[in-house]
């Protein structure tokens, strides 16, 4: 663990640059109420030896008032911080928590399990590459274990992590567990997941999370920690497709223009012919910096500034892309949209739309159908054709103008976007772009070019992902 590196006492620079060049890993925890997903936190914490001593204190000062875990250490307070949330022994808000070991960084989640925060557990997953979801052995799977691992699908989590908890309330039952792991396999059928990982553990004692359990002999899997540790991640990075939305204009002086920005995706290297969107007008990379100087390549996640060869006139909302790789351009869409507003979703209302760094406005123009979150199963709209809160539809939008996107499946950064109250400014409900729709088209396939790229690359490169060809 990083806390124990002997490179802190030997040598302060190389384990911080060691600890800086350090993968990360985002990860949630979900599932149904009362799973245990916070005490499963404290516990990766406590056995990680990573709480400060101050922290442990007014924890074990906590436990006294607020402890719902009988004479042992009631963990889950280490994240349940609201008032409320420790009154109640519920998860309610988002809530995010940092620590790493000498293999990976790690920021985690921890998501609510009422039907009623779903928005907010949507809202967790958005920028997460792993779901860990949480299941009561003693319950197996419940409608919120399908209703989280559909969201966690659709927001495009390739790596779930299904943990059966409080195994020790079924005596560590190794039957109990192979019936749970059928019942979730209707699950991994039904949504298409890949890489899908089974721990029966105890996260009130700590079995299988960090450290091996003596009590379940009949497992030999990975505990959580080495999963958390070993999941490879890297090849869900698109490489091939450069979109840079840029955020800022940097002009400090009359020598000096430069455009601001964090690379979605892609690779951009000085000398790269790229096409500013949606002006169309073409240029080629001059440079690349960051504060340390300049660089000769940038890659995804890399916060840089670029200059281009030429004057071009490029304002924040724009997005610079390779000129043979360029990406849908529309103002009609398909998306799957998750609704977040506590009033319901009207259909031809104006909301403002905001996709990457682009602000416009748009209206919803048709719900195709709803999914039922409880079944996966998908239904006709009823009555009037509004979605009330939590609800999660396949929609049509229509926007004030054309606007560069992909399928959310190829980029999530410009694959996805919010709709926002244009009053109050509340963001109202997040989508995920499945297609674009041509003018006079009601449903259907439309590929984008970058999305057949994208497609092409990887059933060359990772046959193993089995992704549908796309022509």
């Amino acid at each position: 663990m990083s806390h124990a590196s002997t490179l802190i006492a030997e040598d302060i620079e190389a384990y911080l640059h060691q600890h800086e060049n350090k993968d990360l890993l985002r990860f949630l925890t979900c599932g149904s109420v009362d799973d245990g997903k916070s005490t499963l936190i404290g516990r990766l914490l406590f056995d990680s030896k990573l709480i400060f001593e101050d922290h442990l204190a007014a924890l074990h000062k906590d436990n006294e008032r607020l402890g719902n875990a009988g004479e042992a250490l009631d963990l889950a307070l280490l994240v349940d911080g609201l008032a409320s949330e420790r009154e109640q022994g519920i998860t309610i808000d988002v809530a995010y928590r940092y620590f790493s070991t000498d293999k990976r960084k790690f920021i985690i989640a921890d998501c609510p399990g009422h039907e009623q925060y779903t928005r907010n557990m949507a809202t967790g997953a958005s920028t997460c590459d792993l779901a860990i979801v949480m299941i009561d052995a003693r319950k197996g799977v419940l409608t919120q274990t399908r209703r989280h691992s559909f969201i966690a699908s659709l927001l495009g989590i390739r790596h779930i992590v299904v943990a059966v908890n409080k195994m020790d309330l079924v005596d560590f039952s190794e039957e109990v567990f192979e019936n749970i792991k059928r019942q979730y396999q209707a699950i991994i059928d039904r949504l298409g997941l890949q890489d899908v990982y089974f721990v029966p553990m105890s996260a009130l004692n700590g079995d299988n999370v960090v450290n091996r359990s003596p009590d379940m002999p009949w497992y030999h899997g990975n505990t959580l920690m080495e999963i958390l540790e070993h999941v490879e991640v890297a090849a869900d990075v698109n490489l091939a497709d450069l979109r840079f939305p840029v955020q800022y204009v940097n002009r400090p002086n009359l020598d000096f223009r430069g455009y601001c920005g964090t690379l979605a995706s892609g690779v951009v290297r000085v000398g790269d012919p790229v096409t500013v969107l949606p002006s169309g007008k073409q240029s080629v990379v001059k440079g690349i910096h960051v504060y340390e100087g300049e660089l000769q390549e940038a890659w995804p996640g890399d916060a840089v500034t670029l200059t281009l060869q030429d004057e071009v006139d490029i304002s924040r909302g724009d997005i610079l892309v390779h000129s043979n790789n360029l990406p849908g351009m529309g103002a009609r869409l398909e998306a799957h949209l998750v609704w977040m507003g506590d009033k319901p979703m009207q259909l031809n209302r104006e909301y403002g739309i905001k996709i990457g760094s682009k602000s416009t406005w748009g209206y919803v123009t048709a719900i195709e159908h709803v999914i039922d979150v409880n079944t996966l199963e998908t239904e006709a709209p009823q009555g009037s054709a509004e979605l009330p809160l939590n609800s999660i539809a396949l929609v049509q939008l229509e926007l004030s103008e054309p606007v560069p996107f992909d399928a959310y499946a190829c980029s999530r950064e410009t694959g996805s976007f919010i709709l926002i109250d244009r009053l109050s400014n509340v963001t109202l409900a997040a989508g995920m772009i499945r297609d674009g729709l041509q003018s006079g088209q009601s449903a259907g396939r439309v590929y984008s070019s970058a999305e057949v790229n994208l497609n092409r690359f990887i059933r060359e490169n990772y046959p193993e992902w089995g992704c549908k060809p796309v022509e």
